[in-house]
């Protein structure tokens, strides 16, 4: 991934270009992330997928996670509280993607297990500090799960914040067309608009396209049709739920503005969980 230009007045706000080199411990030397981590350094943890997003998005929504990681730990620095970045896991946990040309996902148990290993390497170290920001819903569970055994393991509280699902439910409150709403629209496109606007393309942003029935019942969402007036779970994959990789109404109404008001309440509360950390571990 090419790290965005520097450009320290944006840092703050969740705008498009923090000094991101100052924080990614890929891109520091080994004795300068240690003294920082020895210091009390948190250590933010960014997750994401290799998957569709419809023909109009980058298919590493990983990058958006980092570059969301990239923006937090800017904004708590600025606060006050010094803080990493790991690189993403670009990866996300088996759903609905697995048969997307070029999209790569993981086991639950397997994804589960890296973010455990993940952390105990940086807790066996000295860290006490970490914030998993998950930019894929398909693996909440494996994260959550794997925070929970952290906890037993070393009696250590590791939050997590599902960026999507933040995003999704701020999505009408920030002025959100209902109609973007959903896989291959909003909120990762809008936010991909801000972030990545040279990886985008907007022009063949679309509709959604009809859906087919499955065993001769409508489609109702990711994983169940509708009979009789309920949702009932069979297994699918993404051609089948949203071609194209488009499952919300029409794409076209996202935008590069609401990306930015997403991305700068997600860099606000993520500022916030820093500076807490720091303060009562």
């Amino acid at each position: 991934m090419t790290a965005p230009s520097d450009d320290r007045s944006g840092a703050s706000r969740g705008g498009p270009n923090p000094p991101a080199g100052q924080h990614r411990i890929a891109e520091l030397t080994a004795p300068e992330v240690a003294r920082r981590l020895a210091a009390g350094a948190a250590v933010l943890f960014p997750m994401g997928s290799l998957e569709t997003h419809g023909p109009q998005a980058p298919m590493g929504d990983y990058l958006l996670a980092e570059a969301i990681a990239d923006r937090i730990a800017a904004a708590a620095v600025a606060q006050g509280a010094d803080a990493l970045v790991l690189p993403a896991i670009p990866f996300g946990g088996v759903d609905y993607f697995s048969f997307v040309p070029g999209g790569i996902v993981l086991s639950p148990a397997t994804l589960q297990a890296v973010v455990e290993e993940t952390c105990d390497n940086l807790i066996r170290t000295g860290t006490r500090r970490i914030l998993i920001l998950n930019g894929h819903a398909g693996s909440i569970a494996p994260v959550d799960a794997a925070a929970r055994a952290l906890r037993r393991r070393h009696d250590l509280l590791v939050p997590a914040m599902h960026l999507w699902r933040i995003a999704g439910a701020l999505h009408a409150e920030l002025g959100g067309s209902p109609a973007s709403f959903g896989h291959g629209g909003d909120p990762v496109w809008s936010v991909a608009l801000h972030l990545r606007p040279d990886l985008c393309r907007p022009e063949a942003a679309r509709e959604k396209q009809p859906v087919p029935p499955v065993l001769g019942l409508p489609v109702a969402n990711f994983g169940t049709v509708r009979a009789a007036g309920v949702e009932i779970n069979i297994p699918m994959e993404v051609e089948e739920v949203a071609p194209g990789g488009v499952a919300c109404a029409d794409s076209r109404p996202g935008n590069a503005g609401h990306g930015a008001s997403i991305v700068a309440r997600l860099v606000e509360a993520g500022a916030a969980m820093v500076t807490q950390l720091h303060a009562v571990a």
